[in-house]
């Protein structure tokens, strides 16, 4: 099964290849990574920060389809990448997670663009996309989805329970493994969406490479308190957010590295109140996603929390790619007539199959 992901940072897409039964049995192929344009990504951020309700998605309706069909042109072109690149390999299905414009699962809905069935066709290959659809219908958030898949790598790397593992993307989610092997799973809070919206917005940069402007920059600890006091924090899990959730108003009047290290701190204190509010402390913590190459974000974490945390490509993994190979995973799944969702991770009545099959 080949994954394609794109992510809340909205930067590119991230293509796996792995073998699976859909149960406990994973071998990763291969990964590669392509980018968005420039002028993709641009009109995606447009679209994406119009988007506030159902009004604005048929008032953009035009605008989002032209984005759709880029995108899934894009995505075929990192799947014609990653095919020729392991012609041997016969690709059976792809999980296609296409782009979310907005996520608002108390409304009831969850909307990722991308075009199955012409991804279907171009491809000659079954796609199985609309991952979310049938969770939020059951009462789901619809998100976090890869839970099952991080479960599946703790048990590869036979790691002491509990154990757990945070996704550091636009958005920061957490997956924590109790002692009997339950999976508990929620969104902790924004994860490098603000810093890069920070930095882009100050500078040429697109992010903060390596931590280094946070670390440069003292962080505000009165508005890292007003972040924190948001109700998010206090509701119970399962739990997920959108990225329009937060914003920038807060530090406006910040410089670039005192923001940066202010919205770094957020990051990481809120990945620390989600793993000490657990009763048992995981006994390893794996840090995968973008931000785990902000090497501040990280040592903020390692600083405050007690159990061993470290970096997923510690054990042989790459951790740029864990998501795109979650799909590839769902995919099959689905294919399989599988549960992708579980009550304790997306918050759905009783554990739900997902995932629509698109054939050419």
């Amino acid at each position: 099964s080949l994954g394609l992901m794109s992510g809340t940072s909205i930067d590119g897409i991230d293509a796996s290849i792995i073998k699976s039964d859909g149960e406990q049995f994973i071998e990763i192929i291969d990964n590669i990574y392509l980018k968005y344009r420039d002028e993709q990504k641009l009109k995606l951020k447009k679209i994406i920060n119009s988007c506030k309700s159902k009004d604005d998605l048929i008032k953009l309706s035009r605008k989002i389809k032209d984005a759709e069909k880029e995108i899934t042109l894009r995505h075929f072109e990192a799947y014609k990448l990653i095919a020729k690149k392991n012609r041997n390999v016969k690709i059976d299905l792809i999980g296609f997670h296409g782009q979310t414009i907005i996520h608002k699962p108390k409304d009831g809905y969850s909307i990722q663009i991308g075009d199955s069935k012409s991804l279907s066709k171009l491809t000659n290959t079954k796609i199985v996309s609309n991952f979310r659809q049938n969770d939020i219908l059951n009462g789901g958030q619809g998100a976090p989805l890869a839970p099952l898949y991080h479960q599946i790598i703790l048990n590869k790397i036979k790691s002491e329970l509990p154990s757990a593992i945070i996704n550091i993307g636009g958005i920061s989610n957490i997956t924590y493994v109790d002692k009997k092997n339950k999976i508990i799973s929620f969104d902790t809070g924004p994860g490098n969406y603000l810093i890069d919206k920070w930095v882009k917005g100050k500078t040429k940069k697109d992010f903060d490479k390596d931590g280094l402007i946070s670390k440069s920059g003292r962080p505000n600890e009165s508005i890292i308190k007003k972040f924190l006091s948001n109700s998010y924090y206090k509701k119970n899990f399962p739990k997920s957010l959108d990225i329009k959730d937060f914003n920038l108003h807060i530090i406006n009047k910040l410089s670039l590295q005192d923001g940066c290290a202010t919205l770094a701190m957020v990051t990481a204190k809120s990945i620390c109140m989600a793993l000490n509010n657990f009763k048992h402390i995981p006994n390893l913590t794996l840090i995968s996603g973008g931000g785990r190459k902000n090497k501040y974000i990280v040592k903020n974490i390692k600083k405050n929390v007690n159990g061993k945390v470290a970096l997923i490509d510690n054990f042989n993994l790459n951790g740029d790619f864990i998501e795109s190979q979650a799909f590839a995973y769902l995919a099959i799944r689905s294919y399989f007539k599988k549960y992708i969702t579980l009550p304790s991770t997306t918050g759905v009545k009783k554990p739900s199959k997902g995932g629509k099959i698109f054939k050419y």
